[in-house]
């Protein structure tokens, strides 16, 4: 599953970010770290961007940034 398709108020592990070129560094960056928890919080009208909440900031991101981050159901 990927970040773009998790619904709004629902949490998810980070577990990869595909490619490696400068979109994905920045992602990271960003602290999108496999093993990070993230929640969508919520998405603008027609689905783009998406805001997320990580380590208690809010980002916004693309649908197409969202969609090369793999997730899966948080720990516990």
């Amino acid at each position: 599953m990927t970040l773009d398709e998790l619904k709004n108020g629902h949490r998810a592990r980070v577990t990869g970010i595909s490619g490696h070129d400068p979109l994905a560094q920045r992602l990271m960056a960003l602290g999108l770290l496999e093993g990070t928890e993230v929640e969508v919080t919520r998405r603008a009208l027609g689905g783009d961007p998406i805001e997320i909440t990580i380590w208690g900031s809010t980002l916004s991101l693309r649908r197409e940034e969202a969609r090369r981050i793999s997730v899966a159901p948080p720990d516990g």
